[in-house]
């Protein structure tokens, strides 16, 4: 029954984002194998945090489309995302999922929380810092980059960043605290994981959203500094835009820097890596974990 249960919603779930041009078809597919095998092998808050994840940031795309579609021009991926951009952002996520469901410990839903965290403040940041108003600096030099390009930080992105996380963990908080304590499936060892008491409630609050607000700042400036790092990036020989892909103006662009391999599913990838240790070290650090 997990599982059809898990199938249903998420084909729900998925199908609306693919109804609003959110997904493409291979999109599709991924959000709702990931979906439903999370529901089956994790438990309520999992899942949920995932739905978060998923919900918030679509949203944050749509809002102000028109004046981010110049921004959105120059990024390898923009509208419908694929079921690489799926992977990226929900891959290590279901991987933590199912090691917990194999070696059950409170660590790995606290590196999920640090996943999620992460790939939430990125999106936003992305999303939201694209309407700044300021021009970003790059995280690398500290000089004016043009809106768009990897590795640029704005304040109003880093705002972002920050809420981002800070909702994932009001989110997870939110569904330990409505849904009952066996639907959850988290350690009681600890009185800020504890799902089953009252009292714990306004701690576990602080902690996890403590744990999870920095654990997506600091995952989305590790994205940054990839990104300007790390990524492949090329110019347009037409317009002189730095772009994310190999090609526009109708002819190819010219490869200016990054490693081969590392495109922007990479770099998500990566950065999530690093927001979950980060979660799990301040999880260790307190003494929740």
């Amino acid at each position: 029954m997990e599982w059809l249960a898990g199938a249903v919603g998420s084909s729900v779930i998925a199908g609306a984002a693919y109804i609003r041009k959110s997904l493409s078809v291979s999109g599709l597919a991924a959000a709702i194998v990931l979906g439903t095998t999370m529901y089956a092998l994790g438990s309520a808050i999992w899942y949920g945090t995932l739905i978060a994840f998923f919900v918030s940031s679509t949203l944050w795309s749509k809002w102000g489309k028109s004046a981010k579609k110049h921004v959105e021009s120059g990024y390898e991926k923009s509208g419908r995302r694929d079921h690489g951009q799926v992977l990226a952002n929900g891959g290590l996520g279901l991987l933590l999922c199912l090691a917990n469901a194999a070696w059950p410990h409170p660590q790995w839903l606290y590196a999920f929380f640090g996943v999620m965290a992460s790939v939430t403040a990125d999106t936003w940041a992305t999303e939201i810092g694209a309407l700044s108003r300021k021009p970003p600096r790059s995280i690398k030099t500290g000089r004016l980059v043009a809106a768009g390009t990897s590795g640029g930080v704005s304040g109003l992105g880093l705002g972002a960043s920050l809420a981002g996380g800070l909702f994932i963990g009001f989110a997870a908080w939110l569904l330990s605290v409505a849904l009952p304590a066996d639907s959850l499936a988290v350690s009681s060892g600890s009185l800020a994981v504890s799902a089953g008491s009252e009292a714990a409630a306004p701690l576990r609050l602080l902690a996890w959203g403590g744990i999870a607000g920095l654990a997506g700042l600091v995952g989305s400036l590790a994205d940054s500094w990839i990104g300007a790092t790390m990524q492949l990036m090329y110019r347009c020989d037409s317009c002189g835009r730095e772009l994310e892909q190999p090609q526009h103006c109708g002819a190819p662009a010219v490869r200016i820097r990054g490693r081969a391999g590392w495109n922007n599913d990479a770099v998500n990838f990566a950065s999530s890596l690093v927001g979950g240790i980060v979660a799990v070290l301040s999880a260790l650090t307190v003494g929740l974990a």
